[in-house]
């Protein structure tokens, strides 16, 4: 295997201690850094140079997939291979359609990392053996077909809204999270409602419940 250099981006001290061993046992791959939170993440992107970033998909402040296009603005060549606990389709396509090169469940971790790493530095999609039959061939044409034209061409930042409105968070308060005024919020809002063929907020949350946006309706 060639020299890559690869941060691990997980929320989780001990998943990375042992992702780091797993790694450590291969001379030709080099941990240059580590960080536990999405902000982090972009801090240390600014000052290191990397080749592949191991990205966790729960994290604070900025989560793994809202994360992937802002890394990209960073270092628009590093390879970014998602490596998660979540089994649902929706994660798998949201990282597809935000630019990932991967995606392995941690179970799988063991067998398929270093497999994973090489792939994905060779130019090709890495997947777990789950989600292999149905994705692995075209991931994207895959991901359109679940999802549908109109939920796949939602922004990142559309996706970001639809988890956050579905979640019971107000457009003030998601417009103070990201610096941006309320009269965006609600742009973005409605840019995702005509998109998804929805009219009404209840329907949007319905929408965000099915896709796995939401584990369970807002109280």
């Amino acid at each position: 295997m060639q020299s890559y250099r690869l941060i691990l981006a997980d929320d989780h001290t001990l998943v990375r201690q042992g992702i780091r061993k797993l790694i450590e046992e291969e001379s030709s791959l080099a941990v240059v850094g580590e960080v536990g939170d999405g902000l982090d993440l972009l801090d240390l992107l600014r000052e290191t140079e990397a080749d592949l970033i191991l990205l966790d998909i729960s994290m604070p402040n900025l989560q793994g997939i809202e994360a992937i296009p802002e890394i990209l603005k960073i270092r628009p060549a590093v390879k970014i291979l998602i490596l998660s606990m979540h089994k649902n389709e929706h994660y798998l396509c949201s990282a597809v359609a935000a630019g990932a090169n991967g995606y392995i469940l941690k179970e799988d971790s063991d067998v398929e990392l270093l497999p994973a790493i090489e792939a994905v530095m060779q130019g090709r999609f890495a997947i777990s053996p789950q989600f292999a039959e149905k994705y692995w061939e075209d991931p994207r044409g895959a991901c359109r077909e679940k999802q549908g034209a109109a939920g796949y061409s939602l922004s990142p930042r559309e996706r970001q809204i639809l988890k956050m409105a579905a979640e019971g968070i107000t457009s003030k308060d998601i417009a103070e999270k990201f610096n941006i005024s309320k009269r965006t919020v609600d742009h973005h809002r409605a840019s995702l409602m005509k998109k998804l063929r929805i009219n009404k907020s209840a329907d949007l949350i319905k929408y965000a419940i099915q896709q796995g946006y939401v584990t369970q309706p807002v109280e």
